[in-house]
């Protein structure tokens, strides 16, 4: 049921289509592929999944496969009429929406809300899009996308590692990530330069008690101003905004690099900073 490489090069000579570079368009062309991106994302039969940027239909061939109830918003739209030609062709019933995922109002995804996104993700756009739908679409559970490795490994780092950054603790905030698969380039078309990895992001059961008395855009304020300048010491990179007596009531000296406090350790120094 899924799209074959001949399938998707045939897709492409009828309606006349080359693969946007702007838009950061790579087709997948193995089903394996995309129906172990269905299996890692965990969705059930009947679930309501929302898929950004579908393509020519994939991935969205595979979830529809899977039994999951499909809203798919499409940006390109040169892409919609192959596209509908696909999932007509395979009797796929999937609510088609034509926007931009970094833009559209979240009304248009119907009700009931998804309750799991899962996508193939253009490289360029994948962190914001990622933490717009995790912040804003409160009825999703689980986030799984397939991104450029790199892209991956900064919303799954932990304290210590290199990747770790202010992306990973927006995503701290909302859930806990991890890479659940790795994927050649070689199953796209057009072939990217980079490999690609599928992330699992899965929203907290309840809410964090870290975040007590916490407004998330002054945390989040808080740790960009600390990695913005991550190989200083805490005390410089946020001069002006922590003082001595806030790494103390923090529990920390203020010797410590960005890359060494987690996030109950950020929101400790947060809630310290906003008393200051």
């Amino acid at each position: 049921m899924t799209l074959s490489r001949p399938r998707v090069r045939g897709l492409l000579d009828q309606f006349d289509l080359a693969p946007s570079r702007a838009l950061g368009q790579n087709f997948v062309t193995d089903p394996n592929t995309v129906r172990k991106i269905v299996a890692d994302a965990g969705v059930a039969p009947g679930q309501r999944v929302l898929e950004v940027g579908p393509g020519l239909g994939s991935l969205t061939l595979a979830l529809v496969e899977h039994g999951c109830s499909v809203v798919a918003v499409e940006l390109d739209r040169h892409l919609l009429a192959p596209l509908t030609e696909v999932l007509t062709e395979a009797g796929a019933v999937v609510d088609l929406v034509h926007g931009d995922a970094l833009t559209i109002a979240l009304s248009e995804l119907g009700e009931p809300g998804p309750t799991a996104m899962v996508a193939n993700l253009p490289y360029n756009v994948a962190v914001p899009i990622v933490l717009r739908m995790a912040e804003e679409l409160s009825s999703l559970t689980t986030i799984t996308a397939m991104v450029q490795r790199e892209v991956a490994e900064r919303l799954a780092a932990t304290p210590g590692s290199k990747t770790y950054g202010a992306p990973s603790l927006a995503v701290a905030w909302w859930g806990s990530a991890k890479i659940v698969s790795r994927v050649p380039a070689a199953v796209f078309m057009p072939k990217p330069r980079v490999d690609s990895a599928v992330v699992r992001i899965d929203r907290h059961e309840t809410e964090p008690a870290w975040h007590e008395g916490l407004e998330r855009s002054w945390f989040e304020q808080v740790v960009r101003a600390a990695f913005a300048q991550r190989r200083k010491m805490l005390r410089s990179s946020l001069r002006g905004i922590a003082d001595a007596a806030c790494f103390e009531r923090a529990g920390l000296s203020g010797d410590e690099r960005a890359e060494q406090l987690d996030a109950p350790s950020f929101a400790r120094l947060a809630r310290s900073a906003k008393q200051s």
